[in-house]
């Protein structure tokens, strides 16, 4: 159909100046000097605003009007295509130009004060911009939720994010997530308290992390080395990825004492990098060609980093590499002792330095803090205090500062409300998968203890990278696993994981 396809080139032009604007972003983060925010600000305002004016084109309008008319002329493909178009275009054709200029600078200003006000653990420096933040992202998304037809601000948040899903859904998954895994964390801290960690802090420099890290990268099939290299490895102070197809780049954080930090990093962004760069390419440059949902791709990540890159089986293949590499820092260290300290369940104040078991309590705190603050039901200035409320109450810690409390994140500075509960529900996803691979590939555990990480990353590959879009979260889960939206098996794989572990 000749509509469809110059729909179909329009949406080129717009994904190809989105993809150059995340370019301009990963800069920003990694090698723009300090003196250029404000000019990045201006940048970032200038092409948001050419963004804009290109998704909300009226020919785009006439196009999809010609489409819909004979839309049984077109396949499953092309259908959810002029489905996601038309959502987009209904939305962006009713935000001003001038709202979304405001929160690319404002977005730019957020992000560059929280990281000063983290590193001076100084919150009142942050709120401001933090609080103009919020307005904009507000009005923005008032406007969406009329568009869309939800009646509560936040769900249209959320379904940003997770299109689909509710608050009230979510709600019930994670009351089921907080209710078993309380308890789990009680026996488990229980079981490793007499448990000596205290070797993990051994320095590694930093050069010998950033060979670890390539390494790992390769393990899990990343590749940054050879000259078909899609990806690369920059540090930063807060990891993420960022990238489209054919380039996709991750970043790390690295400690000197704390070279688990950098590989379950890697293990992370790799797992999200891996997404990006296996969606089908026969849908480049179309809507339906990225991700299902944030929640889909944080089961990619964390399907690497925990399901793999914590299980007995890989960490029992990893200690001799790492002892090569490092000249034997941890060669004192006994199979079954690195297994329970790499999985030591404890309490912490910091979400992305969490373990498998409490991690989903820290984005539940999250979770309700969002929902309250765009409920009316708390204001910006309190969240230092209700932040601290429910870290003592679900994890039962006192936070010291806001620099390990409130300001440990970036999301909130970026405007990415309604982003943190897909983190939990990339759990639950992941748990759905996991069900579904021992079915498929009962002996995928026991090549990873070989070093063959593969098959199961291969299984994803086929099973959810390659469907991309095509599906909303709860519909893919439901064709690849062939079973509703559950909370139940990925709480039933930490029950039998780490009762095996610590007995």
């Amino acid at each position: 159909m000749e509509a469809y396809d110059e729909l179909m080139g329009r949406m080129k032009e717009y994904i190809l100046l989105g993809s150059a604007t995340q370019l301009i972003h990963w800069d920003l983060e990694t090698y723009m000097p300090p003196k250029g925010m404000m000019l990045r600000s201006e940048q970032l305002s200038q092409l948001y605003k050419i963004l804009h004016r290109t998704s909300t084109n009226p020919e785009i309008g006439q196009l999809l009007e010609k489409i819909e008319k004979a839309s049984n002329e077109l396949n499953e493909v092309q259908n959810r295509n002029v489905f996601i178009t038309r959502r987009e275009y209904d939305k962006e054709t009713k935000v001003p130009e001038e709202l979304v200029a405001r929160l690319g600078k404002q977005q730019v200003i957020s992000v560059e004060t929280w990281k000063k006000a983290k590193a001076a653990n100084d919150w009142k420096l942050f709120e401001p911009e933090l609080q103009k933040m919020v307005d904009l992202s507000r009005e923005r998304s008032e406007i969406e939720a009329e568009v869309k037809g939800i009646p509560i601000l936040y769900d249209s948040m959320l379904d940003e994010f997770e299109r689909g899903l509710t608050s009230n859904q979510v709600t019930k998954f994670f009351k089921e997530l907080r209710n078993r895994l309380v308890s789990v964390t009680k026996k488990c801290a229980d079981a490793s308290k007499e448990l000596d960690t205290s070797f993990l802090s051994r320095k590694i420099p930093i050069e010998t992390q950033r060979k670890i890290a390539t390494d790992i990268a390769t393990l899990i099939g990343y590749d940054t080395v050879t000259d078909q290299a899609g990806g690369r490895i920059d540090e930063v102070e807060h990891p993420f990825t960022m990238g489209y197809y054919d380039d996709v780049r991750i970043t790390v954080k690295y400690f000197e004492d704390n070279v688990s930090s950098a590989i379950y990093a890697i293990l992370h962004e790799g797992g999200h990098a891996l997404y990006e760069q296996n969606f089908n390419q026969d849908w480049k440059y179309t809507p339906v060609g990225s991700n299902a949902s944030y929640g889909t791709h944080e089961a990619q990540s964390r399907f690497i980093e925990n399901m793999i890159g914590r299980s007995p089986e890989f960490l029992r293949f990893y200690l001799p590499k790492l002892n090569e590499q490092t000249g034997g820092v941890f060669s004192d260290v006994d199979e079954v002792t690195f297994i329970k300290a790499m999985n030591l369940v404890k309490p912490s104040l910091i979400r992305i330095e969490a373990d498998e078991v409490t991690y989903s309590l820290h984005i539940i705190i999250r979770f309700e803090i969002e929902k309250a603050l765009f409920s009316d039901k708390i204001s910006v200035s309190e969240l230092p205090q209700i932040w601290n409320e429910k870290y003592r109450e679900y994890l039962g810690l006192e936070v010291p500062d806001d620099t390990n409390g409130v300001l440990q994140d970036t999301h909130w500075a970026s405007g990415y409300y309604g982003y943190f509960p897909s983190y939990a529900l990339g759990n639950i996803y992941d748990g759905m998968f996991l069900k579904k691979i021992n079915k498929d590939i009962p002996d995928w555990l026991s090549n990873v203890e070989k070093g063959d990480l593969l098959p199961s990353i291969d299984w994803m590959k086929q099973n959810v990278h390659r469907k991309a879009a095509l599906y909303d979260p709860a519909d893919l889960m439901e064709k690849i696993t062939g079973s509703k939206l559950s909370a139940g098996p990925f709480l039933d794989y930490i029950e039998k994981k780490y009762s095996t572990i610590f007995n």
